[in-house]
């Protein structure tokens, strides 16, 4: 845990919420293209853009919203936060967030296993394993750690996609501009990106411990409008480069690495693997956080300590384990289109919905209050009870 007394940088209030919501929605599908190809790329090239466009002015909406009913009401964890929300109904949403983290980490857990196989010719499982054991590692450490990896993850993800394009655009621009000049009809693009926003907004509830940084609503305000642009710049770079191939990549499990071989430099075919595997492990360590955050805070308000470390690798290794054997089970391109669809539509109608109107009326008619305050950590050597 980071140190209370200590102010917040500018960093932490402003930039780190974005990276962080970067950081759980960049996930496997993301990262490998293989959500664009799904969601956006139905729609053509110019409806593609114009449903990602879309798909971040709504997170950035929601973004602002949750950062400020979470400042405003003092809830730095998600059961905090809709038992303000939606009081005696807060367990819809962590109904609908335990589905939709078992379908993330095992899309996940398939996209290394996909990327293992791909670059060593491992079987699918070791991948998938090395994943979860990263995962649980990060997680068992707290707030501390996991902004850490946030951090430097975000730095290494944003210069690889910008080396990426760069080579991409100098490599086959020609046949990006060629395909954005054919006529496409661009049918379904704002349902397509109302539904990929919808599953992905969840990262803002995802990252609530970083809402302990803002020093006011307009720290909170801001952070939240840069989150959107911040998390989709690099899928809406990457879906450029991926129009060069238009339409026949729609079919890969793992468009990125069909356009690595195309560049054919194995140096960053390579670099870029890790980077992917750099963005499975963010992602899947911000989704379990989460749930050792949730467990944490009423642990801390019944025994008044904090969650031993060897407690949240627990709650990890439980996780983990059984989205393992469901990534090995299924494919990453079923458990997309499958998955994720029904569980956008759930969570629009638990999260957002509720938020952009009850929660707003809160906030603007001054009756939202903090809960009670939980009682301090108790002194003990290494956080154990």
């Amino acid at each position: 845990m980071s140190d209370p007394t200590r102010p917040a940088t500018w960093f932490q209030r402003y930039l780190l919420p974005g990276f962080a919501f970067k950081a759980v929605v960049i996930g496997g599908g993301y990262a490998t293209g293989r959500e664009l190809a799904e969601f956006f790329l139905p729609s053509g090239p110019w409806g593609g853009v114009a449903g990602m466009l879309l798909a971040m002015a709504l997170w950035s909406v929601v973004c602002m919203a949750t950062f400020v009913f979470a400042h405003s009401a003092h809830t730095y964890d998600y059961r905090s936060f809709f038992k303000q929300l939606l009081g005696p109904l807060w367990g819809l949403f962590e109904f609908a967030y335990l589905a939709l983290l078992i379908v993330l980490l095992a899309v996940f857990g398939a996209a290394s296993g996909a990327i293992g196989a791909a670059m060593f010719g491992w079987p699918a499982l070791v991948g998938s394993l090395c994943l979860m054991v990263g995962i649980a590692a990060f997680v068992s450490f707290g707030n501390e750690a996991v902004e850490r990896l946030f951090k430097w993850v975000s730095f290494f993800l944003y210069g690889i996609y910008a080396l990426f394009v760069l080579l991409a655009l100098s490599r086959f621009g020609d046949r990006i501009a060629a395909n954005f000049a054919l006529p496409h009809n661009g049918e379904g693009w704002a349902l397509n990106g109302l539904t990929y926003a919808g599953y992905n907004i969840i990262g803002a509830v995802v990252i609530l411990p970083i809402a302990r940084h803002f020093r006011g609503r307009r720290d909170a305000l801001a952070a939240g409008l840069i989150a959107g642009p911040l998390a989709m710049l690099p899928a809406l770079l990457f879906f450029v480069c991926m129009i060069a191939y238009y339409p026949q990549i729609a079919g890969e499990a793992l468009p990125s690495d069909f356009l690595l071989q195309r560049l054919q430099l194995p140096l960053l075919h390579g670099v870029f693997q890790l980077m992917i595997f750099s963005a499975l492990l963010e992602s899947g360590t911000g989704a379990v956080h989460a749930i050792n955050e949730r467990v944490a805070t009423v642990w801390r308000a019944r025994r008044g300590d904090a969650l031993p470390k060897r407690a949240r690798l627990a709650i990890a290794a439980a996780l983990l384990i059984g989205s393992i054997f469901l990534a090995d089970r299924f494919g990453l391109v079923a458990l997309i289109a499958q998955g994720y669809r029904g569980l956008s539509y759930l969570l629009l109608a638990v999260y957002v919905v509720p938020l952009l109107t009850w929660g707003l009326w809160l906030l603007w008619s001054g009756r939202l209050r903090p809960p009670p305050a939980t009682p301090p950590l108790a002194h003990s050597t290494g956080g154990r009870p």
